[in-house]
């Protein structure tokens, strides 16, 4: 959600905000807020695919500083999209504008456009750091203000519409929360964070005394991202708005609005008062939508306060999801270990693929999982509930697992603009594994969701040898080595194999214990390949087709992701938090590769096996 203009404004009156100290206190967080604020404002990098291991090391930092202050913080997430559909709009117009980013990035140019991975790196490093965080069903805004309502703690977060909700404790902007710089008395006693804290009673009060009720109906007048009534302008052409004269001209209609806005007395009035510039035969559809909206800035009456003392009690969920998801998966979703793509695809046959910095004259990079995808679609399709909302365009016939197909609509890049595809469920042989419903999938052997899952990769590599967290990368580095378009070529698998060497010495490298040679061997050979990355690291343009090449393993590496938490992670989840650089790693391997590089996609598919002589480069 957001308020267009408003947090420009507040941010120029500084009277609205109340100088705090924090310490010894509970803090609720807007996980997906905290997240892209915490990449875009490092300087990480945007052009080369994530920078992960940096991104993992200022997220450790940040909740470092809260625990040195005894800050106690609960991460709240935003779960899947809105059922009713009232933000859809928005979400294809902010889909369309990351495409135009992304293609910016690309060109040297300006934007910002979130690595494809950092919400997963986001939520591995809150496990590893035991913070307790929840994932809501759908957007978390009003769950937060019930929790922070209930425990009368200060919200975090960048979003201007809790400068609207009635928080008791007050809302600090991400921007004026100071934790990089934890203060300390003389006789260090006492550690705090020095933040600013908007007030809505400050705000209020500016605007002669306002009643804090006509808030809502200022911020959907105003316009957010849930309405924009054309009926609407004519208040602005037709009342007079009296703005401060130190008010910037782009301030205008908001310090306007305020001011008319506190003339009245309650929302009831001044909404009567609007409906006088408005058509007689829209009166009652302008008020309905008016109170409709208005009531997205209460606080729900989601229970999360309970859920965190008790995870075993589970908050309300929407009718919608619950009658579609079985309880393992509402449990799971909940506690983060299914990403909101899967409960999109589940109640909305619908989703929207993130924009990846990569080359824009081809396919998009998704592309390159397509399969998998459809497989997860299948999955989801054993629903029996789920089955009954399908179109059947076929009769039963013996045989047949499945006479019903399910199509879900991809929301994807085609060339610099956003695409709707139905794309086609794949009902694989489900019920070999005895997969006949959502309902019994934990309870089929680890095996067989293994076996189910290579099948779906169409992989037969042994990697016994390997440690188990990197069996299910490598499972997608060969599906990936097979799909890649263009070419997978023998460099760009040594800067891959190069990441997860990295990534797997760091943690050798930071085991407890007394230092040996062979640990201090390791901590020079990955800080020789950390230094890999700094060289043009923040300069020149990125290859268009080894950024293209790249981006397709990360899309296949976070769909066989998501595969894998739905069939309940018969393998470990993949350390992402240690990722480097790819295109600078791949820039090295190039200068160091031998004329004449063979391709690799002849060298592994489902019954081959990567060459002894490959092997040995790579």
């Amino acid at each position: 959600m957001g308020i267009h203009g408003l947090m420009s404004y507040i941010g120029e009156n500084h009277q609205f905000f109340n100088d705090i100290t924090l310490h010894n206190v509970r803090i609720i967080i807007d996980g997906n807020n905290l997240f892209h604020r915490l990449y875009f404002d490092s300087d990480l990098d945007l052009k080369y695919g994530g920078e992960y291991d940096s991104f993992g090391d200022i997220i450790c930092k940040f909740f470092e500083s809260l625990s040195q202050c005894n800050i106690s913080p609960y991460v709240i997430f935003d779960g899947g999209c809105d059922y009713s559909d009232k933000k859809i709009e928005t979400i294809k117009e902010r889909a369309r504008d990351k495409i135009i980013k992304a293609h910016s990035i690309l060109r040297g140019g300006g934007g910002t456009v979130l690595p494809l991975l950092a919400p997963e790196v986001f939520k591995q490093v809150l496990v590893q750091l035991q913070i307790p965080f929840v994932q809501c069903h759908s957007e978390a805004d009003r769950d937060i203000v019930a929790l922070a309502n209930q425990w009368n703690c200060p919200v975090l977060t960048l979003d201007s519409d809790f400068c609207i909700f009635d928080l008791k404790a007050g809302y600090c902007p991400l921007n004026y929360f100071k934790w990089k710089n934890v203060c300390s008395l003389e006789d260090h006693s006492k550690f705090y964070i020095s933040a600013q804290c908007f007030s809505i009673e400050n705000f209020c009060n500016y605007f002669n005394h306002m009643n804090k009720a006509l808030l809502p109906l200022f911020a959907v007048l105003n316009g957010n991202d849930y309405i924009n009534l054309p009926s609407l302008e004519n208040i602005f052409t037709r009342v007079h708005f009296h703005a401060r004269t130190s008010a910037g001209r782009k301030n205008v209609r908001i310090q306007g609005l305020l001011n008319w806005l506190s003339g009245f007395s309650e929302p009831k009035e001044a909404i009567e008062d609007i409906l006088r510039y408005i058509k007689q035969s829209e009166h009652e559809k302008i008020r309905e939508l008016l109170y409709f909206h208005m009531d997205e800035y209460t606080q729900s009456e989601v229970d999360l306060a309970t859920y965190f003392q008790n995870k075993d009690i589970r908050p309300h969920v929407p009718t919608v999801l619950a009658s579609k998801a079985p309880e393992w998966m509402l449990v799971a979703l909940l506690r983060g270990e299914l990403a909101p793509f899967l409960s999109d695809c589940l109640t909305l046959r619908r989703t929207f693929l993130p924009a990846q910095v990569e080359n824009m004259r081809r396919t998009s990079s998704h592309r390159c999982s397509l399969n998998i995808r459809q497989v997860i679609y299948g999955l989801l399709n054993t629903n029996e509930i789920f089955l009954d909302s399908t179109l059947n365009l076929s009769a039963k016939m013996p045989g047949k697992e499945c006479s019903k197909v399910t199509y879900v609509q991809e929301y994807d890049r085609f060339e610099q603009t956003l695409k709707k595809t139905n794309i086609q469920a794949v009902l694989k042989k489900f019920n070999s594994y005895g997969l006949s419903s959502l309902q019994r999938l934990p309870e089929i052997s680890i095996l067989d969701r293994t076996c189910f899952l290579l099948e779906t990769l169409k992989v037969n590599v042994d990697v016994q040898a390997l440690p188990a967290n990197l069996h299910l990368t490598v499972y997608i580095t060969c599906y990936w080595v097979v799909h890649a378009e263009p070419k997978v070529t023998l460099h760009h698998l040594q800067a891959l194999l190069l990441c997860i060497v990295t990534g797997e010495l760091h943690k050798l490298k930071n085991k407890s214990g007394d230092k040996n040679s062979m640990e201090e061997g390791i901590g020079m050979v990955y800080d020789r390949l950390s230094q890999l990355r700094q060289r043009e690291l923040h300069t020149g343009y990125p290859d268009k087709e080894v950024a293209h090449i790249f981006c397709q393993w990360q899309s296949c590496l976070l769909m066989g992701i998501y595969l894998n938490q739905l069939l309940c992670c018969p393998l470990p989840t993949p350390d992402i938090t240690r990722g480097m650089l790819l295109r600078q790693l791949d820039q090295h391997s190039r200068r160091r590769e031998q004329p004449g590089a063979s391709r690799l996609r002849s060298g592994i598919g489902p019954n081959k096996r990567t060459s002894g002589r490959e092997a040995k480069a790579a």
